[in-house]
Parts: C-alpha cells; sequence; structure tokens
C-alpha cells in the first residue's frame, strides 16, 4: 500500500510537471508570434492580440513571471504605437508585481523608464521625471553593460522635458560618440538631438542629425521608427526648399508601406501551414492534458484530503482551545476600548456644542448694543453734524460695520458647522443677482482703483431655481476679497453654463484677480477658519479669516467643491461648478415682476413697533418718522395681539425676543385671526434661528439686528 501512494505521488508530479512544459511552450509560442507580427509583418493589432494570449495562458497556470513578460511586451507595443494610456496600464502591472515581490532589477527599471517615457508622451513631467529617477537609482546598483547608455538617454529626455535643450545637447552627444552596438540608444539620441535643435530653429544641425537617426535605424526592422524619422525629414526639407530630397523620403516611407504590406501578405501566406500546425500542436497538447488531468483528479483529490484531514485533526482541538481563550481576551479588551472612546467621543462632542453655544451667545448679545450704536450713528449722521464731529461719527460707523461683518461671520461659521442649514429652492434671476452684488461694490471698486470686469454666458437663460442667499453669500465673499486684495488692477467674474441635461443646468463660477496673490505653502490651509495669508496681510487689510471658510462649507453644502490657483504677486483664482434647476419663469415676466420698490409710499403709513429694549425703540422709532411714518410701540407680546385685535395697522416691526410671550408665538396668534397685515421680524438671529423657520411662523419677512436703515425702508417698501 505504501508503495503504491509513493507510485501515484510520483505520477502526480511527472504529470503536472508535463501540463507546465506545455503551457510553458504556449505562452514562449505566443509572445514570439507576437514578437513576428510587430518587427517583421508590422501588424501591431495581431501582436497584440498574440500578446493578450499569452497572459491568457500565463493566468490559467498562475506563471506570474511570464505574465509579468507579456504585460511588458504589450505596454511596449502600445507605446510604440503612440498610445500612452493603454500602456500606462500594463507597465503599473509590472512595477506592482515587482514591488510586492520586493524585486529590483534590470526588468524594473526598465519598466520605470517606459512609465517615464509614457508620462513624457502625455505631457507630465513630474510624473515622468519620478520614474526615470527610480529608474537610474537601479540602473546605478546593477553591472550593466547597457545600463550607463540606458540612464544617460533618461537624464538627456528629462533635461530636454525642462526645455534645458544645452544640457540635453550635451547628453545626447556623449550617447552618439560611444563606440558600441546599442544602435538603439543611439538612433534615439540622434533623434532627440533633432528635435531640439529643430525647437531651436537650428535647421542646419537638425537635418544632419535626422539623417544619422535614419541611417544607424535602417539596421532595425522596426517600421515606426524609420516612420517618424523619415516625416521628420520630409519636415525640414519642404521647409529649406529642397523639394527633391522630401519627395525621395517621401517615395522610402512608400516603399517601407509597400513591403509591410507585401510581408504581410506573402510570410503570412508562406507561413499559414506552418502557424496553423503549431496551432493546432498547442491544442492538442492543451487536449492531453485536460485528459491527463481528468484521469488523476481522484488520485490527487484523495492524497491532498488525507492530508488536509490528519492537519485538521492534529490542530482542531488546539485551535479549539486557544481562539476561545483569545477571544475572551479581545472581546474584554474591545469593550474597555469601545466604552474609553465613547467617552471621549461625548467629550469631543460636548467641547464642540459648548463652543458652537458660547459664540452663538456671544454674537448674538452682542447684536442688541451694537444694533443701538450703529442706529444712533446713523441717526447724527443725518443730523448735518459739524465737520470736527463728521470724522468721529465715520470711524465710529465704520468701526460698527467692522464688528458687525465679524460676528456674522463668526455667526454663520458656527451655523454651518451645524446640522440646522437648509438648502433653499426658490427662483430667482442670476443676472440680476450678479447686478445686485457689482452695485453694492461700486464704492469699494472706486476706492481700490479696481477695473471689474463681467462675462455672463447663459445661452439665453437668466432664470433658475436654486438657493440665491448662499449663492450670493459665495460671490460676495470671493468678489470681496478680489477687489481688497487688488488695489490698481483687474477683476473678473466669469459665469459659463457648461452642461445642459433634462431640468438641471450646470453652471462653471470664476472669480479672477491680478492682486497680491497666495504662498504655495499658504493654499492647502486658506480655507479653514480664522487663516489668513500672513500675519503681515491681517495687518494690514483686515478681516477676520473667516470667509474662505465659509464660502467653501456652503460650496460644499450645495453638493460641489471650490478648487484654487494662486501665485504670489500674479493674482488668485478661484473656481466652483453649480447644478440649478431650470424655472418655469421667463425673463420678461421676471422682469415685469421687479417693481421698483418706491420710499415715497412710506409716508403716513401706520407701523406698530413690538420691541422691548428701550434704547432700539428710539431708535426705530426715530428712523420711522424720518421718512414720514407713524409709529406705535408696545413692549410686550400680549399687548401687541390685543392692540392688533382692536385697531388696524399697515404693518408690524416684530422683535423676536420679548419677554412673556416671544415673537413668533404672538405672530402664530395673530396669524388667527388676522392673515393679511405684514409682520416683519426684527431679530438678533441665533444660532437655532434661521429666515425659514421665523417664516413658518407667519412672519412676512425678516431683518436682522444690527440693520442697516436703507434695508429696513426697502423691506418694508416692499409691502406697499
Amino acid at each position: 500500500m505504501k508503495k503504491l501512494a509513493i507510485f501515484i505521488y510520483l505520477l502526480t508530479l511527472f504529470c503536472y510537471s508535463q501540463e507546465k512544459k506545455v503551457t510553458q511552450d504556449s505562452i514562449d509560442y505566443y509572445l514570439e508570434l507576437a514578437n513576428y507580427s510587430a518587427e517583421e509583418q508590422f501588424q501591431i493589432d495581431n501582436a497584440i492580440k498574440y500578446a493578450r494570449k499569452a497572459v491568457s495562458f500565463a493566468k490559467k497556470t498562475k506563471n506570474e513571471s511570464k505574465k509579468i513578460d507579456s504585460y511588458y511586451f504589450l505596454g511596449t507595443l502600445y507605446l510604440e504605437n503612440n498610445k500612452p494610456e493603454e500602456a500606462l496600464v500594463y507597465f503599473i502591472r509590472c512595477t506592482n508585481y515587482f514591488q510586492t515581490k520586493n524585486i529590483s532589477n534590470s526588468k524594473l527599471a526598465k519598466t520605470y523608464f517606459s512609465l517615464g517615457k509614457s508620462y513624457l508622451l502625455k505631457n507630465n513631467q513630474k510624473l515622468a521625471n519620478l520614474y526615470f529617477t527610480k529608474s537610474f537609482e537601479i540602473y546605478n546598483n546593477l553591472p550593466l553593460s547597457d545600463a550607463f547608455l540606458l540612464v544617460e538617454l533618461q537624464k538627456g529626455l528629462v533635461l530636454k522635458a525642462n526645455k534645458k535643450f544645452d544640457e540635453a545637447i550635451t547628453v545626447f552627444n556623449t550617447i552618439v560618440s560611444q563606440n558600441n552596438e546599442f544602435e538603439n540608444t543611439k538612433v534615439e539620441a540622434f533623434f532627440q538631438l533633432g528635435e531640439i535643435y529643430t525647437l531651436q530653429n537650428e535647421d542646419e544641425k537638425a537635418y544632419p542629425a535626422f539623417q544619422n537617426a535614419y541611417e544607424l535605424a535602417e539596421k532595425n526592422p522596426n517600421f515606426l521608427i524609420k516612420n517618424k524619422i523619415l516625416k521628420k525629414l520630409i519636415l525640414l526639407s519642404e521647409k529649406n526648399g529642397d523639394f527633391k530630397s522630401a519627395n525621395q523620403y517621401l517615395r522610402k516611407i512608400n516603399d517601407l508601406k509597400e513591403k509591410s504590406n507585401s510581408a504581410t501578405d506573402e510570410n503570412y501566406l508562406l507561413n499559414k501551414k506552418e502557424y496553423d500546425s503549431q496551432l493546432d500542436l498547442v491544442e492538442k497538447l492543451e487536449n492531453e492534458k485536460q485528459d491527463q488531468l481528468k484521469s488523476m483528479k481522484f488520485s490527487k483529490l484523495i492524497s491532498i484530503l488525507s492530508i488536509a484531514l490528519i492537519a485538521i485533526l492534529s490542530l482542531l482541538s488546539f485551535s479549539l482551545y486557544k481562539n476561545n481563550k483569545i477571544r475572551n481576551n479581545t472581546f474584554k479588551l474591545l469593550e474597555d476600548k469601545n466604552k474609553e472612546l465613547t467617552k471621549e467621543k461625548e467629550k469631543a462632542e460636548q467641547a464642540s456644542k459648548a463652543r458652537a453655544e458660547f459664540l452663538s451667545t456671544v454674537s448674538h448679545e452682542l447684536r442688541t448694543p451694537l444694533n443701538a450704536i450703529n442706529g444712533i450713528t446713523y441717526l447724527l449722521l443725518q443730523e448735518k453734524p459739524r465737520a470736527s464731529q463728521l470724522n468721529y461719527l465715520k470711524s465710529l460707523e465704520f468701526s460698527g460695520s467692522y464688528l458687525l461683518n465679524f460676528i456674522n461671520d463668526i455667526l454663520e461659521i458656527n451655523r454651518l458647522e451645524s446640522d440646522v442649514v437648509q438648502v433653499e429652492k426658490i427662483d430667482f434671476n442670476l443676472n440680476e443677482l450678479v447686478t445686485n452684488i457689482k452695485q453694492s461694490f461700486n464704492e469699494f471698486i472706486i476706492k481700490n482703483n479696481v477695473n471689474f470686469h463681467t462675462d455672463i454666458q447663459l445661452n439665453g437663460l437668466t432664470n433658475y431655481i436654486g438657493d440665491p442667499t448662499k449663492l450670493s453669500q459665495i460671490l460676495i465673499n470671493l468678489i470681496n476679497n478680489a477687489i481688497k486684495f487688488t488695489k490698481n488692477g483687474d477683476v473678473w467674474l466669469t459665469i459659463k453654463q457648461i452642461e445642459e441635461r433634462d431640468e438641471n443646468i450646470k453652471l462653471a463660477f470664476t472669480i479672477k484677480d491680478n492682486g497680491i496673490g497666495i504662498p504655495k505653502e499658504k493654499i492647502a490651509t486658506i480655507f479653514d477658519s480664522f487663516t489668513q495669508g500672513s500675519v503681515e496681510i491681517n495687518r494690514t487689510y483686515g478681516g477676520t479669516g473667516l470667509g474662505l471658510s465659509i464660502v467653501k462649507k456652503i460650496v460644499e453644502l450645495l453638493g460641489s467643491e471650490i478648487t484654487l490657483e494662486s501665485d504670489v504677486n500674479q493674482g488668485s483664482v478661484f473656481c466652483f461648478d453649480l447644478i440649478l434647476e431650470k424655472s418655469a419663469i421667463s425673463s420678461s415676466e421676471a422682469l415685469l415682476s421687479n417693481d421698483v420698490k418706491s420710499l415715497e409710499n412710506l409716508n403716513g403709513k401706520c407701523v406698530l413697533l413690538v420691541e422691548d429694549n428701550k434704547i432700539n425703540q428710539m431708535i426705530t422709532q426715530k428712523m420711522l418718522e424720518n421718512k414720514g411714518m407713524i409709529c406705535t410701540i408696545i413692549d410686550n407680546g400680549e399687548e401687541a395681539i390685543s392692540e392688533l385685535a382692536k385697531n388696524n395697522y399697515d404693518l408690524v416691526l416684530m422683535d423676536v425676543h420679548l419677554p412673556g410671550i416671544n415673537g413668533t408665538e404672538a405672530t402664530e396668534q395673530i396669524r388667527t385671526f388676522n392673515a393679511h397685515t405684514p409682520i416683519i421680524a426684527l431679530t438678533a438671529i441665533s444660532l437655532n434661528e434661521n429666515r425659514e423657520t421665523l417664516l413658518e411662523f407667519g412672519m412676512s419677512d425678516v431683518v436682522t439686528k444690527p440693520f442697516k436703515p436703507e434695508h429696513l425702508y426697502e423691506v418694508i417698501a416692499s409691502f406697499f
């Protein structure tokens, strides 16, 4: 029995070795066919087909070495045929294999070199330099006779790609001066010299370089190499008016093509029987292999199962014991770690929540006194102050505006980091939105002596459905930065339609300037909160460092991303895309609906002001009376409900935060018996409040404290 088992085992090994030999022969055979098709018959498609068959056989038998050879051959075919994208796929597969096996030899060096050439064809000099460098490092450590020339060639290619032509010429001349048999390397060196001289308009040097390349290439059967050299010689001959030489080179190209076609026809016919017989042999060997495998399948299965059964039975008890012990220890460890992680997560969430609430509370509480400061400043400026007082009041107005912007940015960044922000979908006119934004920057544009350019290409569409408020925030922040950092320069706003699909339109937005720019090392962090280009920039230009962070978060909220390109003293370019829906409102309808708000209609209007802060009462009343409105003041929600139940008013200004019944609750109750009187919310808006929420309570519009008087007048006028 023991002898029988040994006999079966030896028979199995023999059959396996025969199978391996057959498959090995099949792989080499198809690789030879591929090489013959490429070098002798000039049929790249056939060469690729045979190389793929070699890959298929190598995969089937798990012959990794031959599979990698086939991959490299395929990559070389695509590279010579000017198809770098396809070549990269196979060269990268080769490098992955060598790296996984920790192999560093001439094959890996050649693969890196081929990757470098592929990326040069794609004009990606950075990656080409990377792989040429890797190839150079391996060649330096290998005792190869041709390593020097290959290393020099790749140095020359890198220098040429970086437009260091003089250094590249020196390297290529070193290669062509060598006395050796590596003609392909010298052909490439002569060819590259010709291309450099052509770029430098030195035709008298380029022409002999291409001629030398062709003389050496005559010994090479590769049609593609000869073809590309002849094309260069034709172009130079025609350029120099030597049409006789151009015709001679053209005839040589035709001769090559005729030779290729005749070789294809004749060689194919002459060798067809030989190919067919060899293919039949391969198929026959494959069939025999399958028969052998079937006949021995049972014996191999018995052997494998026997060995496996013995191993499993011997280790099963011990493995079960060890696994059970390890599992218990692991479970206990994971349980402890989970508890620690849960505690840390809760601490982080509490800290984040506390930070957001603190900043929100601070910004909210600052709004009420800031409203008084800005309001009183406005009223004093309206009363024609003395010249000595005017400068003080202007400084106070600027400081109040700056502080308001800072508070708004803090509140906005906290809102965006929370889950309370919603994206609106309403109709808006994009041309009108851009015009309004541009008008709002008129004074700033004049102050900084900036030329503001707009280029809007919407293919006839002007009305869209989206969130105009958030789009305005993005554009205002980016345009404000562009103007601020571009004194005596130019700012461009470009909006283009780049895609239309069903009911959606994709628009590309670009904000460009030629200002001070951003250092390369700062670009990666410029979108972080409280980040600016430098301390000097903050001191010179001011700002909170929150604008770009807000922009990035809003763009991401709208389902897109923003990109930045910038160089110091060259300016910056910000780009993002947005997908908007088409609006059913036509441009003419939109124009008819946009009536000009007239402030003259405010005279004699009766306004009920519901406000508990005495200073805000005084300021708001004065602002209303300046426009001829009649103001009645109530300081709580309960009395406001009673007053509106008894008397009629043209409009109500309702503070949201009131003692007792707050403004939202009061509005809800008023709407039960009065649905027509406009109620405008006045609020020092907090993190948990937003325009949409307040409108849901029955408010007609929202004005945020501190407010600009002009904005308050415009909102009130819009209801008359």
